[in-house]
């Protein structure tokens, strides 16, 4: 059987995705494949930082395996027998995690940045790069979720505060409407305090509900059946008092109507937005985001400048229950294809085919 031709084998590779993984020496990839070099006898991650070889001289292998299989031994510049740099961080990070976790009172940033056997500055940097939050918010999240697991068992406000690690009433209801949308003992309550004014339309996408706090429109649900709207707003605010059929609050329905018919419109209304310290850092960027434009979760993940943390933006989307208001519709996949919106990707294509013919 005829060898390939050298211009047609050169041009296979430099077609082939994966050689322009090499070029950049992309260390996102790693781990994904591995290639060969046959002047040097060596396979490589693909962030090797060894210099360039021909496309004409490498191959690619599945894994490690493989390439050992084949007769190639590992690069001693980039180890890839050894776990990669990525891997050792990701380690590293969730020990870190589960560390803070653990503690009684949250560890200094020195402390654990000593027991990852990193200088502050770095390991500040690489967790903040992983999980998209510094290590102070990535506690103060977790402290927060401990207040609202021990409310919702019932426990006194006072100890569920001190049993979570803060070390005063003071030092959390300076923070706890940002952080459970109400006062701890209404969170306790399940929000019996609470009201939430909501209403039910119909759009050309289906039905709508819009629902607001006193600090701001909390939720824009999309369906086919009206009730199961309803109950999905209850669902979300367990023990809130709702109150529906309020003709003054229909003309906000209206307004928001509006706006998915014809974006051109706009949409300014003020938001009760409530999530973890991440999420709301998401929701921010995807509102920058300009109508008629889109952007990849890799992109948003760079721009919160959290460029590693690109599924737990994703995540982020799919958790957003303000449609629209929060435009998480408008972030696709890093290829530009449409993925997986809340309410349905062919609502996402429609609202984005508006935007762009507005």
């Amino acid at each position: 059987m005829n060898a390939m031709p050298k211009c047609t084998a050169v041009a296979t590779i430099e077609t082939d995705p994966r050689w322009a993984s090499i070029v950049a020496r992309d260390a996102a990839v790693d781990g994904r494949f591995y290639y060969s070099v046959k002047t040097t006898g060596v396979y490589c991650r693909p962030s090797c930082g060894a210099r360039l070889p021909r496309p004409e001289n490498i191959a690619f292998h599945p894994t490690r395996a493989a390439a050992e299989k084949a007769g190639y031994r590992p690069c001693k510049r980039c180890k890839p027998e050894q776990p990669s740099l990525a891997e050792q961080h990701a380690s590293v990070v969730l020990a870190a995690c589960r560390w803070i976790e653990d503690a009684e009172e949250t560890p200094r940033l020195e402390t654990i940045a000593a027991q990852a056997g990193m200088s502050s500055y770095h390991f500040h940097r690489v967790f903040k790069a992983i999980t998209g939050v510094t290590p102070k918010a990535y506690a103060t999240a977790h402290r927060a979720n401990r207040v609202r697991e021990k409310l919702s068992r019932g426990q006194r406000v006072t100890d569920a505060i001190f049993d979570a690690g803060y070390h005063s009433n003071a030092r959390f209801y300076e923070q706890s409407n940002a952080l459970l949308g109400m006062t701890p003992s209404d969170w306790r309550r399940g929000g019996a305090k609470t009201e939430i004014r909501f209403a039910i339309g119909q759009c050309s996408l289906g039905a709508i509900l819009v629902a607001c706090s006193a600090k701001g429109i909390c939720a824009i649900l999309f369906g086919e059946d009206p009730d199961r709207l309803a109950r999905d707003l209850q669902d979300q605010f367990a023990n809130a008092q709702l109150i529906g059929d309020d003709a003054e609050f229909a003309r906000l329905v209206a307004r928001v109507v509006g706006f998915v018919e014809m974006p051109q419109a706009g949409l300014d209304l003020p938001l009760d937005v409530r999530g973890t310290a991440f999420q709301q850092r998401v929701w921010d960027a995807l509102r920058r985001i300009p109508a008629g434009t889109t952007a990849s979760y890799r992109e948003i993940a760079e721009r919160i400048g959290a460029p590693k943390a690109v599924r737990a933006v994703a995540q982020a989307c799919a958790s957003n229950k303000i449609a629209v208001a929060i435009p998480c519709h408008r972030v696709v996949r890093n290829d530009g294809a449409l993925s997986g919106y809340r309410w349905g990707v062919e609502r996402k294509r429609a609202l984005l085919e508006r935007e762009t013919a507005a």
